[in-house]
């Protein structure tokens, strides 16, 4: 006698042997027992989860007679022992026909089908056709489906199986009743394996069982398949080694060894396991999906451990393993925090799709598990800002050595030191510049860290100071603790040096002033002209921006109230020939006319003109003063002592200082 397959000798026989499609096994029960039977069924998901064998059962509920043969109606509870239940078990009943979807996919298939539902059942109750892998009919034929599926005689059922429901028309989806056939959970699966390994008389070790539930992937025809094929290798006994080394799987123990090495950062250990995995002949791809699942298993089991209460699912049904694997992978993820763990989980998946689609899946995976094995440590931001805090309270405890601080406010008496540089104006006023101040924070325990500010310090000017007279000073009288002496500013004319022995020398007189005669005006100095250039381009920026920007890469090489003659570098040909269009030049006329109250005239000369001058860009000297204050702010931002107290707590580099716009 042949050998019968596992998966045909324990195909559930009732409802209640269906195991992990309680939803479908209820619903057609109910709908038995209340008489309330649709007359067709579409039964949908992936293979091995039971839609050909619940399609059976229905047909055995809908024809049962009864052991007696005196059942009058359909029950949800089929004997098993009748004429018609035994045969469509056999698939040897004529009235229930199973048709291939496949290979009977044609409108004539369908007609003839057609013909034979005008006769009625030659001894059950329904004509019963099943329809396996529905969606590979025709277009065609599922036309010619429409008028009948929607008004079949009554003693016609029709129950459709497919794995692709997306291939199927929405107008037939609309005449059945679909259900939705799940994956099987893997202990249920296992349970189920169990059950009839005990039948079969065989000897099994329960993490071998775990192995083959879980490949199975919640399919039970593929898990009865996985267990004859061990069984034809172990013999007698089932056991995990077995298991592995017929499947071509990690073991668990295995798994979990790497991803302990992967956490622990031990990237020679994960290199070791590479390689024992690839002399045994491990499916290095069916390894790596393995890992991922584990690493993802780690990072459930971290975040339930930190979960308040017990409401929702259980750790194990998330996880889906055996207790003692439960076990293991809670105290792996105690070994480290979440977000190290969710870390090597994204780095793994990341290398998954290049592992898998490798010609070299070892070397991929082993660069894959040394890249992440020297990740660097995460510092949490919340231990980050602790030490912020506590730097603050160290800092503001003995504020360091630094300039004075700068200007008042409402501060209410706290010091924020700074670090300028001062500059005086010509008319000797004070200014606003780039200076960068950084506020030290109050020395409170409790206090939040504080940002370290970066903003605009006004810089007082220095006091104009008298040029030196012609008449020298006396010479100081020297002290123990001498007053620094102001700079004082020197004027052009020649001053004779003081004598420290003798008396100060009269002084001269002053030499008769002489005639004035008149004589042509002598050449404007270039930087005579930029105050009033730049008044004219003010004038012309609130007419029209984009043409001041333009105007500002000009050289001016006169600017009086009867002429404005400007010049453009060579490499300045854009701006040259912008400002030469009518319309520009037009504006700019008008702005200068307005400006002098002159009829003044514009030119724009040649470059060579330019290239002699010694004048210079409005643009070419607000970058240059530009680049100079960043350049003395960065240098006071380096020398502060905050700021080096950070780089040395934090080994950071101060990178770049932005200084305030100049709009606002």
């Amino acid at each position: 006698m042949s050998y019968l397959v596992l998966a045909r000798k324990y195909r559930p026989q009732t409802f209640d042997d269906l195991v992990g499609q309680d939803h479908v096994a209820r619903t057609l029960a109910n709908a038995i027992a209340a008489g309330r039977v649709a007359h067709a069924f579409l039964f949908t998901g992936v293979r091995g989860v039971g839609k050909t064998t619940s399609a059976r059962l229905l047909a055995k509920c809908l024809n049962c007679v009864g052991p007696d043969g005196q059942r009058k109606g359909p029950s949800a509870n089929p004997c098993n022992e009748c004429g018609p239940c035994r045969e469509i078990t056999a698939g040897q009943d004529l009235d229930v026909q199973e048709i291939d979807g496949a290979s009977y996919n044609g409108v004539d298939e369908v007609r003839r089908l057609q013909e034979g539902m005008t006769f009625r059942p030659a001894r059950d109750r329904f004509k019963i056709y099943i329809v396996d892998e529905v969606h590979m009919l025709s277009t065609a034929a599922w036309n010619a489906f429409l008028k009948t599926l929607e008004e079949p005689p009554p003693h016609v059922k029709f129950i459709f199986a497919t794995t692709e429901v997306q291939k199927v028309p929405v107008t037939i989806l609309s005449r059945c009743q679909r259900y939705d056939f799940r994956l099987i959970a893997a202990q249920t699966i296992a349970a189920r394996l169990e059950d009839v390994l005990a039948k079969e008389g065989i000897a099994f070790e329960n993490g071998a069982v775990q192995l083959l539930a879980r490949e199975a992937a919640g399919s039970m025809r593929d898990a009865m398949s996985l267990v004859d094929q061990v069984i034809a290798f172990s013999g007698d006994k089932l056991t995990a080694d077995d298991a592995t080394r017929v499947l071509g799987v990690a073991d668990r123990s295995i798994l979990h060894e790497l991803a302990a090495a992967l956490i622990g950062g031990d990237g020679a250990t994960c290199l070791s396991v590479v390689q024992r995995l690839a002399d045994q002949g491990f499916d290095l791809v069916h390894v790596t999906r393995d890992v991922l699942r584990h690493l993802r298993n780690l990072v459930v089991a971290k975040t339930y451990a930190a979960r308040p209460g017990d409401a929702g699912p259980s750790l194990r049904d998330m996880l889906d393993l055996a207790e003692e694997e439960v076990d293991d992978v809670v105290a792996l993820a105690s070994r480290t925090d979440l977000d190290d763990l969710s870390r090597c989980f994204h780095g793994f998946s990341a290398a998954f799709d290049a592992i898998v689609k490798s010609g070299q899946p070892r070397m991929e995976l082993e660069m894959a598990l040394v890249r992440l094995a020297r990740r660097p440590p995460l510092l949490p931001l919340d231990e980050l800002l602790v030490r912020v805090a506590d730097l603050e309270r160290r800092l503001g405890g003995a504020p360091p050595p630094g300039p004075a601080p700068h200007g008042g406010g409402s501060g209410g008496g706290r010091t924020t030191p700074s670090v300028s540089a001062p500059t005086a104006s010509a008319e000797g006023s004070a200014r606003t510049h780039g200076a960068l101040a950084l506020a030290a924070p109050r020395a409170q325990p409790d206090a939040a860290p504080k940002v370290v500010a970066l903003a605009p310090h006004p810089v007082p000017a220095l006091s104009p100071v008298p040029a030196l007279s012609p008449t020298p000073a006396a010479a100081p009288a020297f002290s123990s603790n001498p007053a620094p002496a102001p700079v004082p500013i020197l004027s052009s004319r020649p001053t004779p040096a003081p004598a420290l022995s003798s008396p100060p020398a009269p002084p001269l007189p002053s030499p008769p002033a002489p005639s004035v005669s008149p004589s042509p005006d002598p050449a404007p100095n270039p930087q005579d002209l930029m105050p009033t250039w730049r008044a004219i381009l003010e004038r012309v920026r609130r007419s029209r921006p984009s043409l001041a920007s333009v105007l500002e890469h000009a050289v001016p090489l006169e600017v009086t109230s009867a002429r404005i003659d400007l010049a453009f570098e060579p490499a300045a040909e854009f701006a040259a020939t912008r400002a030469a269009e009518p319309d520009a030049l037009d504006l700019l006329t008008r702005e200068a006319r307005a400006h002098f109250q002159a009829p003044t005239t514009v030119s724009i000369g040649a470059a060579q003109k330019a290239g002699k001058s010694s004048a210079r860009t409005v643009a070419s000297i607000d970058s240059e003063k530009r680049f100079a204050e960043i350049a003395r702010a960065k240098a006071a931002v380096e020398g502060h002592p905050l700021v080096e107290e950070v780089i040395r707590v934090f080994g950071a580099k101060l990178q770049d200082v932005k200084l305030p716009s100049r709009d606002g």
